[in-house]
């Protein structure tokens, strides 16, 4: 019988270990970071501050998000059964009276040695969720809500638009989402710098986000500006022009000129976007025929029926809801048109809007059921499939 010499590779470990984590990346986010222009990577959590302000349990909001750029993913800890090393190959350095060595015999090959530096019992994934993430909830607890009750010193106050930049870059430093994840859900929000935010003081306290009737009155005078001076919402236009159609007799602001800019940037095409977040990146605009129809019929319909309690007729929203749109518009008014969950009917005739957090707890119940029934579905297959084996044994 022949045998065979194997070589043998003293297999060492360091102590203390090293603290070392695994981290497994998405196809997507590994080619974007072996690129020639790779992003710089952000890792964002909840604002304690925020948190108790809001009164939202914080620990349910313990985590860490991985931020790029323009997405955003939820880190989470998966535990493994089979443990991975974090090996070191000698550099050729090794000391026979570095290494303490057990049933080892005394003349040992020091040159080929590999040491675990790390033992990594689990590994950290990146998650992203079906519904994605948005800055909207996140927003909406950190700013207050502007009604146009802040007085007359709040209307005429303005910043440079860097200034307002700046502002706006403190905020979303707050917000566990991705810049482009946060600069679409402040202009979904129609929020607006109002102040000037000292150092070290809170960027938040100085932008508000407007109340539903706050951004109606906006929009109605927009409209009747633009009535007025000739100006095609749905063509190009000068942003300042539209500006000055709705001033009051001796050029009085009405609201303060960011409100104005945040509603019309809410609005206009989606490429518009690109124009920046604040009232002096705009300057020439085009509004989204489609975009603004769904808009104006929810910004009604939250304005005038926020609750089932306060439900109004739908012939009767239907009504107003192409009274605050342009006459060749009126055409597009349908209740097809509204975001889905957007609305309910208690019954036939009444109709009232949903906010953003019953619509999720509609969504969520959906995704209950869905998986009760198809828990249920399975169930009930795998009881055939034993009655079966059993006639059959039978």
């Amino acid at each position: 019988m022949s045998t065979q010499a194997a070589r043998s590779i003293l297999f060492t470990h360091t102590s203390p270990q090293q603290g070392f984590r695994l981290l497994e990346l998405p196809s997507e986010l590994a080619e974007l970071l072996s690129s020639n222009e790779a992003p710089t990577l952000e890792l964002k959590s909840p604002s304690t501050s925020h948190l108790l302000n809001s009164g939202t349990d914080s620990e349910n909001h313990d985590y860490v998000n991985l931020c790029t750029p323009n997405r955003t993913y939820r880190i989470r800890q998966v535990q493994s059964s089979n443990p991975i090393h974090i090996l070191r190959p000698s550099d050729g350095g090794a000391q026979r009276g570095d290494i303490t060595m057990v049933g080892a015999e005394e003349e040992m090959n020091l040159v080929e040695t590999v040491t675990t530096i790390a033992k990594c019992g689990s590994t950290l994934e990146l998650h992203t969720p079906a519904e994605g993430f948005s800055a909207v909830s996140f927003l909406e607890k950190m700013l207050a809500v502007y009604d146009g009750g802040e007085g007359s010193e709040a209307v005429g106050f303005n910043l440079e638009p860097a200034e307002k930049d700046a502002i706006i870059r403190r905020v979303f430093e707050d917000v566990p989402i991705s810049r482009a994840q946060c600069e679409a859900g402040w202009i979904e929000i129609c929020a607006f710098v109002l102040g000037r935010a000292d150092k070290g003081e809170d960027a938040a306290r100085c932008c508000r986000r407007p109340s539903a009737r706050a951004k109606l009155e906006v929009w109605k005078r927009v409209l009747e500006g633009a009535v007025l001076q000739g100006i095609h919402l749905d063509q190009q236009f000068l942003v300042s022009d539209l500006w000055k159609s709705v001033l009051d007799d001796g050029d009085e602001e009405p609201f303060p000129r960011a409100l104005f800019g945040a509603i019309v940037r809410r609005v206009c095409e989606a490429d518009g976007q690109a124009q920046g977040l604040v009232d002096g990146d705009m300057k020439w605009a085009s509004i989204d025929k489609a975009r603004c129809t769904r808009w104006v019929g929810e910004t009604y319909l939250e304005a005038m029926a926020p609750a089932q309690g306060a439900a109004i007729g739908r012939s009767e929203f239907l009504n107003a809801w192409k009274d605050h749109l342009p006459d060749s518009w009126r055409g597009e008014v349908a209740l097809s048109k509204l975001t889905e969950n957007s609305y309910r009917h208690p019954d036939q005739t009444t109709i009232y809007f949903v906010n953003n957090i019953d619509r999720h707890k509609v969504k969520n119940n959906i995704s209950t059921d869905a998986n009760t029934a198809a828990a249920a579905k399975k169930s009930r297959n795998w009881h055939e499939l034993f009655r079966n084996q059993k006639r059959q044994k039978n």
